[in-house]
């Protein structure tokens, strides 16, 4: 048996939902991870999103997963966004062998009109769940959108492959 890697990268991927449409953006053809490829906004978890900031407890920070969701998708899309819920977990192991644990959540749109940040995408568009299928997204990101569909609509499931 091999031994535990702990370490693991962690990101956080968010689902903006407007007027029954959510946001997808297409990744740069520069990028490592799927250049070219449509996705939702996101990124990963830096120790600055809670060392900088005071512990909300005596020993811990909380809502920091909800922060770095605000502050990623704000940064990709200028857009601001409110009432975060979790929807699913994917782990994957990069080019390089690191481990990866990104959380998928859902959110609703609070303000603002999209602004691309250049170096991460390099288009949008608002769209159903259905017409997200007529895109190049990464996989399993068109279950996901089901999903946020399903629960904007009270239904709770995992993720399954539709």
């Amino acid at each position: 048996m091999e031994p535990a890697q702990v370490l693991h990268e962690v990101a956080i991927t968010v689902i903006v939902a407007k007027d029954e449409k959510y946001l997808i953006t297409r990744r740069v053809p520069t990028k490592k991870r799927f250049p070219g490829r449509w996705t939702v906004p996101g990124g990963k978890l830096e120790t600055s999103d809670y060392l900088n900031s005071p512990k909300d407890t005596e020993d811990s920070w909380y809502n920091v997963l909800e922060r770095v969701a605000r502050r990623e998708v704000k940064e990709e899309t200028g857009l601001e966004i409110k009432n975060i819920d979790y929807v699913t977990s994917i782990t994957t192991i990069d080019g390089t062998g690191t481990p990866m644990l990104v959380i998928s959540c859902m959110a609703d749109w609070a303000g603002g009109d999209v602004v691309l940040q250049e170096s991460e995408t390099d288009q949008h568009a608002w769209v159903s769940a259905e017409e997200a299928r007529a895109y190049d997204l990464i996989s399993g990101i068109c279950d996901e959108l089901a999903m946020a569909e399903a629960r904007r609509r009270g239904e709770r499931s995992e993720w399954k492959r539709g």
